[in-house]
């Protein structure tokens, strides 16, 4: 059904190109047949008036007069003709500006309209994984006797399954906020340092496929959303999960160089081509499609991230990790040591 759904889509965008590029094409040919009926009427013109000077000027045998109106005839042609091309190129550009107009603001919501396709089709499967998920382990709870601790193991899966649709259900409904400008941050006193020490525990203690190393710099302070901050601090860390290979490290660093503060969050995947590194975070946005690429995601956690930063006054990039893979930076300049 998605391979069916991704060649259909591709299939009507460029039926759709072809039409656009017909009707484009046809209206610029009537244009130039209207510039050659107009040239040639204005050549009848002339020849009618020159026809009409010579009989009354023979009729009236004034030489003199002939050659002044024969001048004036001349330039009334060459006027008209000037008009008609002035007009022509015009309307020609305004054609094809506008023209170039409606095919961008067409391309950009078909694109739009297939990366919230992909959005669906990589919430659908988001949402019904970790539903499934729960729903087994509770029904095994229920219908079998287990000992404790797989009691225990089964409900840890299950609390971690349910923190998967709270993160989720949290990143929709900040960017509809986002997107709306309806999200007012509720800013504290943060003690950055031990908080990023939290999180990166948080999510240790339930990853088991990679190891989450720290090098944190101590007594970082900083204002801000302690909610927001802890959404954009998993999906940075998170992400970086997704892509590196199974075994590798994700580095979280925080340290002060001069006036500035840094966040690094670096892995050890296949890193991020340089045209790429702009539209990973533009909203629904994800490297390939949702017919070859393997890492789950919803294509919200970079957008949000950036926004998230940019709200607390600071910047995100990306670049080449030294080690390979990628290294998410977050800088906070003028950082007094105390608030942003």
């Amino acid at each position: 059904m998605k391979k069916t759904s991704a060649g259909s889509g591709l299939q009507n965008r460029k039926v759709i190109t072809g039409i656009y590029v017909f009707v484009l094409a046809y209206t610029v040919l009537q244009l130039l047949w209207w510039g050659i009926l107009l040239h040639q009427q204005s050549k009848q013109i002339a020849h009618y008036e020159q026809r009409e000077l010579t009989h009354r000027v023979q009729e009236l045998h004034q030489p003199a007069e002939f050659m002044l109106e024969m001048q004036r005839l001349h330039r009334e042609q060459q006027m008209r003709s000037f008009k008609y091309v002035g007009e022509g190129i015009v309307f020609l550009v305004l054609i094809l500006a506008g023209a170039g107009a409606v095919y961008r603001a067409v391309w950009k919501q078909m694109k739009l309209g297939q990366q919230q396709q992909n959005f669906m089709m990589a919430v659908t499967h988001e949402l019904k994984s970790p539903i499934a998920a729960v729903k087994l382990n509770l029904e095994t709870l229920r219908r079998h006797r287990l000992d404790e601790e797989k009691q225990h193991k089964l409900l840890d899966n299950t609390i971690r399954e349910t923190n998967r649709l709270d993160t989720l259900c949290n990143n929709i409904l900040l960017a509809s906020q986002f997107e709306h400008r309806k999200y007012q941050p509720f800013l504290e006193q943060l003690d950055f340092s031990r908080f990023l020490s939290q999180v990166s525990e948080e999510i240790r203690s339930r990853t088991a496929s990679h190891a989450i190393s720290t090098d944190i710099q101590p007594g970082v302070t900083l204002e801000a959303d302690k909610f927001m901050m802890q959404l954009m601090l998993s999906n940075l860390i998170e992400n970086a999960i997704k892509y590196a290979p199974k075994g590798t490290d994700v580095a979280v660093k925080l340290y002060t160089e001069g006036n500035a503060l840094h966040l690094q969050i670096s892995d050890q995947g296949p890193g991020i081509s340089p045209e790429e590194r702009q539209k990973i975070f533009l909203k629904f946005y994800r490297i390939g499609n949702e017919n070859t690429r393997k890492a789950k995601g919803s294509g919200l956690g970079l957008y949000l991230a950036k926004k998230i930063v940019e709200q607390h006054g600071g910047t995100i990039a990306v670049r080449d990790n030294a080690g390979g893979g990628a290294c998410f930076e977050i800088t906070w300049n003028d950082y007094s040591g105390h608030s942003v």
